[in-house]
C-alpha cells in the first residue's frame, strides 16, 4: 500500500467509527420514551432500533449528497482535512455522551469538517449559504416545530381519551409507542447514516477515487448502514437515561405523541436533503409532550444545559477539527494522520473506561431520577 492508501484506509475506518458513535449517541432519540414507559424492554428496544436504522440507511441518499458537496468546496478538501474533521466530531460526541447530554452528532460532524477545511484553505472554502440554509436554519426551527406538534398531539390524545380508564389507556398507548418508535428509528437511518456516507464520499473525491459530485458507492452505503446499526445496538444508555428520565416524567400517551412528531419532522427533512439533527427534533418533541400534558414535570434546567450544548457543538467540533489538522500538518505526511488516529483511539478507550464508574446499564437505566445522570446505588451495592 502507498502512503495515500494508508491515509484513505484510516479515514474510512475513522468515519465508520464516527458512524458507530452516532448510533449509540442517538439511540435515545428513538427509544428513550418507549424504554421508560415499559413499551419495550431495554435490550429489545435497542435491537429493534438497530435493525430499522440499518434498513433506513438504504432508503435515501439526498442528505449524503448535501454533506459530500453542499457545505465545502471539494477542491479544497484533502484526506488530512477529512480525518481532522472526523476527529473533532468523534471527540465531541464522546464528551457529550459521557456527561449524558443528547447533543447533535450531525452538527458535530459538520462542525469538524468545516473547522478542518477552514484551517487548511480558509473561510472561502466553506459554502456559507448552504451551511445556513441546509443546517443552521433547520437546527433552529426543527425543535420548535417538533415540540409544537408533540404538544398539540399530547393535548389531543389526553383530551380524546379522558373518559378511558388509566390502565387500558396506558396499555393501548404502549402498543402504539412500539410503532411510533420504530418509525423514528427508520427515519434516523434515512437521515443520520447518510452523513457518514457523505464524508466517506468526500474522502474518495479528495483522493481522486471518485469524480466531484459522484454519488456514494454501494460499499459505502452498506458499511455505513452496518456501523450505525451496531452503534445503536451498543445502546448509549447514558443519553437514553437523560432523555427518558431526566427531561420529562413521561407517560405512554406522551411518548407516542413525541415519537410520532419526531418521525414526521425527520422524514420530511430527509426528503428535502436537510442535514437535520435528530437529537434536536427528539428533544423538542419530548419537551413538547411535557408541555402538552397539564401538570407534567418538565426539568427546564436540564433542557437549558442541552440547548447550551447545541449552540456550542458546531464551533467546538470545528475548533478541535482545526487544531487536529494543524497538528497532523505539522507532523506531515502519512505519519501525521497515523499519530492522530492513535491518539483518537486512546481517547476513545479513556472515555469508555471512565463511563464504567459508575455505569448506566439496561438494568438501571429506568431507576428513579436522582438529580444527576448516575442512578442511586442498589441495596446490594450499598451493602458491599
Amino acid at each position: 500500500m502507498t502512503g495515500n492508501d494508508v491515509v484513505l484506509a484510516l479515514v474510512v475506518a475513522t468515519a465508520l467509527g464516527f458512524d458507530f458513535t452516532n448510533g449509540f449517541h442517538d439511540t435515545g432519540n428513538a427509544m428513550a420514551t418507549s424504554i421508560v414507559t415499559g413499551a419495550l424492554p431495554p435490550r429489545v428496544a435497542v435491537a429493534v432500533s438497530a435493525l430499522l436504522n440499518l434498513a433506513g440507511a438504504f432508503l435515501s441518499t439526498a442528505v449524503a449528497a448535501t454533506i459530500a458537496s453542499g457545505l465545502v468546496d471539494t477542491a479544497d478538501v484533502t484526506l488530512n482535512v477529512v480525518m481532522a474533521g472526523l476527529t473533532g466530531s468523534i471527540l465531541w460526541n464522546l464528551t457529550t455522551w459521557y456527561v449524558g447530554i443528547p447533543s447533535s452528532s450531525s452538527h458535530a460532524l459538520i462542525g469538524g469538517v468545516i473547522g478542518a477545511t477552514m484551517a487548511a484553505a480558509g473561510s472561502s472554502a466553506v459554502k456559507w449559504q448552504g451551511l445556513v440554509s441546509k443546517v443552521i436554519v433547520p437546527a433552529a426551527l426543527s425543535p420548535v416545530i417538533a415540540g409544537t406538534i408533540a404538544a398539540a398531539g399530547t393535548y389531543l390524545v389526553y383530551r380524546l381519551t379522558r373518559h378511558v380508564a388509566e390502565r387500558p389507556r396506558a396499555h393501548g398507548f404502549r402498543i402504539g409507542q412500539v410503532g411510533s418508535a420504530c418509525m423514528v428509528s427508520l427515519a434516523h437511518g434515512t437521515n443520520d447514516a447518510q452523513k457518514t456516507m457523505g464524508v466517506i464520499t468526500l474522502a474518495l473525491i479528495a483522493n481522486g477515487t471518485l469524480q466531484s459530485g459522484a454519488n456514494a458507492p454501494t460499499w459505502v452505503i452498506t458499511s455505513c448502514a452496518v456501523a450505525i446499526a451496531l452503534g445503536t445496538y451498543f445502546g448509549g444508555w447514558r443519553v437514553i437515561r437523560a432523555l427518558g428520565k431526566g427531561l420529562v416524567e413521561i407517560e405512554a400517551p406522551q411518548g407516542m405523541a413525541s415519537e410520532s412528531a419526531s418521525a414526521a419532522v425527520i422524514l420530511s427533512s430527509t426528503d428535502f436533503g436537510y442535514s437535520l439533527s435528530t437529537t434536536h427534533v427528539a428533544t423538542g418533541s419530548i419537551l413538547g409532550a411535557g408541555v402538552g400534558k397539564k401538570g407534567a414535570v418538565v426539568r427546564w434546567h436540564l433542557a437549558h444545559r442541552m440547548v447550551v450544548a447545541w449552540v456550542l457543538t458546531l464551533p467546538a467540533a470545528g475548533l478541535v477539527g482545526a487544531l487536529t489538522y494543524w497538528v497532523a500538518d505539522a507532523i506531515g505526511g502519512t505519519a501525521g494522520v497515523v499519530v492522530i488516529f492513535i491518539l483518537l483511539v486512546l481517547a476513545s478507550i479513556a472515555f469508555f473506561a471512565a463511563s464504567r464508574h459508575p455505569a448506566v446499564t439496561p438494568e438501571n437505566v429506568n431507576a428513579a431520577w436522582t438529580g444527576s445522570l448516575h442512578p442511586a446505588p442498589s441495596a446490594d451495592e450499598v451493602a458491599s
